[in-house]
């Protein structure tokens, strides 16, 4: 791979940031922007599309699933296909697949049209996301340097969600299409940017063959799981199938073990999630980004639903928490050089859980700089510290051949986490529906969801006290050896060995 560092073999503290790697930089930072201002703006549309089209409540569900089902449930192929296709080639590919299908989305007149552009461009984001991250994670070297970048990275998704809330409510005053329409050229320009800018790779070589069969299990697997999980609300968590669904998961996902643990070039190779680092890091990402889209379900419904509050005007009470992560994004980096990522989980976590402890004060007549606004903000100082942690903390360690397959393993616990909590907490909210709807009475309705939301928090904050108590306990954590490593064969082994130990 060709690095834009002006000068590799030095320290990467002293390596200096030329024009290209900010270029580079700045091509995945527009992708990543792009995923989240995607989802976050159609939220805000939909009355709007369902009006339009004449679709029903049921069908207005799709058109955000159906990204969902795309995204979560190809994520383990896309990040695979990124370490075996090469991630330069894999990530621009589906970036004009992207901007391919946010045209069809403006341009449809029709429900099933629209849901399908949807499920193109979470298919899209699939292989663009985890190719993304690890560009970043064999461009940039491990230490300071990597993790200024990766916590810049990671803020634009948290500042493409709040622009998203707060462009969706003035674009659809005008027309809905145009906020399918938005991330098209945006797409187009980062693509032709990244012709130019983004380093080539070489495509994996001893591979050890394509592992078909785990593709095919992992990918039916993640799309049943997610589709099980977005339906049972309205099937119900007890009925036949339901039950039926989970049961076919829990077959599919044991078979796909069975096949990885025999396959010469799997899908996912197991042994990296005998590191306690990995796995904290996929748990902490599930309760991390589970626990937020649970709590913002439960915030947007009181705004608007309870308080009579406009799209925008639930846009911009969200907006601090978004603001504050774009603002701290480049001094994250050096925080973490000096705490490390156990400890900046840990604190943003038990920030997390006080601001969603803090929220459950609201009533029906609220001052907003008194009760909204200081969870807002020690929510928004959480997200600062979590997500970019998470994402250097799943990626160190790896070997460059794997940098791929981890991405696309975290982005699934992030997906598969926001799609199971939020189901979970619909479903809490669903039961405890009051017959006599009353404003106090839905508002009472919310505190048990926004119970478990705090909950899940909570059980974030939990796991990574393990991490914290390991650190001490010893001064580092190994990640797993490959394959080959293993075997104590190939020449690449010796490579990989020598980036095993990880710092946190």
């Amino acid at each position: 791979m060709t690095s834009p560092l002006t000068t590799p073999a030095a320290s990467s503290s002293a390596v200096r940031w030329t024009s290209r790697l900010w270029g580079t930089l700045l091509v995945l930072c527009a992708a990543m922007f792009l995923d989240a201002l995607d989802v976050s703006m159609v939220g805000v549309a939909l009355p709007s599309i369902g009006s339009d089209l004449g679709l029903s409540t049921s069908t207005l569900q799709w058109i955000v699933s159906g990204y969902i089902l795309g995204y979560g449930g190809l994520l383990l192929l896309g990040g695979r296909a990124a370490d075996l296709l090469g991630r330069r080639q894999v990530f621009l590919v589906a970036l004009g697949v992207f901007a391919l299908a946010s045209l069809l989305g403006g341009l449809v007149d029709s429900g099933p049209l629209l849901i399908a552009s949807r499920f193109i461009k979470g298919l899209s984001a699939a292989f663009t996301a985890p190719a993304g991250l690890s560009i970043i994670t064999t461009t940039f070297p491990e230490g300071p340097l990597r993790n200024r970048a990766l916590s810049i990275y990671t803020t634009c998704a948290a500042t493409g969600f709040s622009m998203g809330l707060v462009l969706s409510g003035l674009l659809t005053e005008a027309s809905w299409r145009l906020t399918m329409l938005l991330p098209a050229p945006i797409a187009l320009i980062a693509l032709v940017a990244g012709l130019k800018l983004l380093p080539r790779s070489d495509r994996e070589r001893n591979h050890n063959g394509y592992d078909v069969p785990g593709a095919v299990l992992g990918t039916a697997s993640m799309l049943l799981l997610v589709f099980t999980v977005v339906q049972a609300p309205e099937a119900g968590w007890t009925s036949a199938r339901t039950l039926l669904s989970f049961l076919a998961v829990a077959v599919l996902l044991t078979v796909f073990v069975l096949v990885e643990r025999r396959s010469a070039g799997p899908l996912i190779r197991l042994g990296v999630l005998r590191s306690g680092s990995q796995v904290r890091a996929q748990l902490g990402a599930m309760a991390f980004f589970g626990s937020y889209v649970g709590f913002q379900f439960l915030a947007t419904l009181y705004m608007q639903s309870l308080l009579g509050w406009s799209a925008l005007h639930t846009a911009l009470a969200f907006l601090p928490a978004g603001a504050l992560v774009a603002i701290s994004s480049t001094k994250v980096g050096s925080v973490v050089d000096r705490f490390g990522t156990p400890r900046l989980i840990a604190a943003g976590f038990a920030l997390m859980v006080a601001g969603y402890a803090l929220f459950l004060r609201v009533d029906l007549d609220p001052v907003y700089a008194a009760v909204i606004l200081p969870s807002m903000l020690l929510i928004g100082a959480a997200c600062a510290l979590v997500f970019p942690s998470l994402n250097i903390q799943a990626t160190n360690g790896v070997p460059d051949h794997e940098q791929g397959m981890v991405s696309g393993l975290l982005n699934t616990s992030v997906q598969v986490g926001g799609a199971i909590f939020l189901a979970v907490v619909t479903a809490v909210v669903t039961a405890g529906a009051p017959a006599d709807p009353t404003p106090q009475a839905v508002l009472d309705s919310y505190r048990p969801g926004l119970t478990v939301v705090t909950a899940v928090a909570a059980a974030g904050f939990l796991v990574t006290l393990t991490g914290l108590r390991t650190r001490r306990g010893q001064g580092s954590v190994v990640v797993a050896k490959s394959v080959e490593a293993e075997a104590g064969t190939a020449t690449e082994t010796r490579a990989d060995a020598r980036s095993v130990a990880v710092r946190d």
